[in-house]
């Protein structure tokens, strides 16, 4: 059953950052209150479950995107997520796409690369299954304002649970690869700085009207990851990647970057054309045209996916954690991710819509 989002997508992303979150998100004490230390009912015992070296009660969380300040993310851990992903900055203040940002679209079943390529239509409602597409182009407030409040988020979290922040370079627009990457470094200082105790670094945002996603770009991926790495030390590094057609490209990636990276999260969207029912451009904009579908499609992508990546890491030897995304709406769904090798699972269409997700786990489990 469908419930009200915790983010709006009737709204835009500046009203729901500034009064959001929505539906039980904004009501965690009808649920259950506590305070930054507590446990919840179900969590008498000590927590059993390790991701990147911090105990968790449950592997089980929301992505960067949904949580877009530190009233999300409490919220998100007082409804018993115990992996909130704060959402992807930037070093600088970065627009937010135009309003709408999310819109439901119609399809049912599999969405291959070689469906998402022929296009998709928009619709009005949002039912099951859901699957929706989205276009923020990955907005940031400046770093004096976002580290405050991550820094807020990261000491709200309780016993059993961790809060992860997620960041990314900016182009400036004149080629300067050097400083691309020194944008990257810097980004990375800026959320250590606020204690967070895992980060991760976005290479997989197909929402900024480029056509060539970072996370492809495997020297890029070696060269930026190692730069990161040689800044934060020992503090887990977390890298978000698309789905790969491609199985050599994908072994290549983990070749290159599996023992210098922690962990390795998959997959954010598949990008599709998306147009109303009478042909217009269902987010209207330059670059708006193809923006990234998740939901219900892009399960068999995400479980692939983690599926390849679990092998793989088996076949070289290496140890990165593996973060299974995409579809994840069910008890049944973080089962099938956890058989397929994954070591944390995280749902974001399916948390925004189900915010009772993370209890309704816990107690099955």
């Amino acid at each position: 059953m469908l419930r009200e989002p915790f983010y709006d997508p009737k709204k835009s992303y500046e009203e729901n950052y500034a009064r959001g979150p929505f539906g039980a998100f904004a009501e965690t004490e009808k649920f259950q209150n506590r305070g930054p230390s507590s446990q919840g009912p179900d969590e008498a015992s000590e927590p059993k479950y390790d991701f990147l070296g911090n105990k968790v009660y449950l592997p089980f969380g929301i992505p960067a995107g949904p949580l877009l300040n530190a009233r999300f993310v409490k919220a998100a851990l007082d409804m018993r997520f115990d992996i909130a992903t704060y959402k992807t900055v930037r070093t600088q203040e970065y627009p937010c796409h135009p309003h709408p940002n999310v819109v439901a679209v119609d399809f049912e079943g599999n969405l291959s690369v070689e469906k998402a390529a022929g296009g998709l239509t928009s619709k009005e409602n949002y039912d099951e299954p859901l699957s929706i597409t989205n276009s923020f182009g990955v907005p940031s407030t400046d770093p004096e304002i976002w580290q405050k409040d991550l820094a807020d988020a990261v000491k709200y979290a309780g016993t059993g649970q961790v809060v992860v922040g997620s960041f990314q370079g900016t182009k400036k627009g004149d080629g300067n690869v050097e400083g691309f990457v020194s944008d990257f470094v810097l980004a990375a200082r800026l959320v250590k700085e606020t204690g967070a105790k895992i980060l991760e670094v976005n290479f997989s945002c197909p929402n900024e009207g480029t056509a060539h996603l970072l996370c492809f770009d495997i020297p890029m991926v070696r060269r930026v990851s190692e730069a990161i790495k040689n800044e934060i030390g020992d503090t887990p590094l977390v890298i978000k990647i698309a789905y790969y057609e491609d199985q050599k490209a994908l072994k290549k990636l983990v070749q290159d970057v599996g023992n210098i990276v922690d962990g390795i999260s998959a997959i954010n969207t598949i990008g599709s054309a998306v147009r109303t029912k009478s042909g217009e451009q269902a987010l209207p904009g330059e670059g708006r045209l193809v923006s990234g579908v998740c939901g219900e499609a892009i399960k068999w992508a995400g479980l692939e996916m983690t599926e390849r990546l679990a092998k793989l890491r088996e076949e070289l030897g290496m140890k990165f954690a593996i973060v299974g995304v995409g579809g994840v709406s069910s008890v049944e769904d973080f089962k099938k991710y956890r058989a397929a090798g994954a070591d944390a699972v995280m749902s974001a269409t399916g948390a925004m819509w189900n915010p009772l997700l993370a209890r309704g786990i816990k107690k099955e489990l």
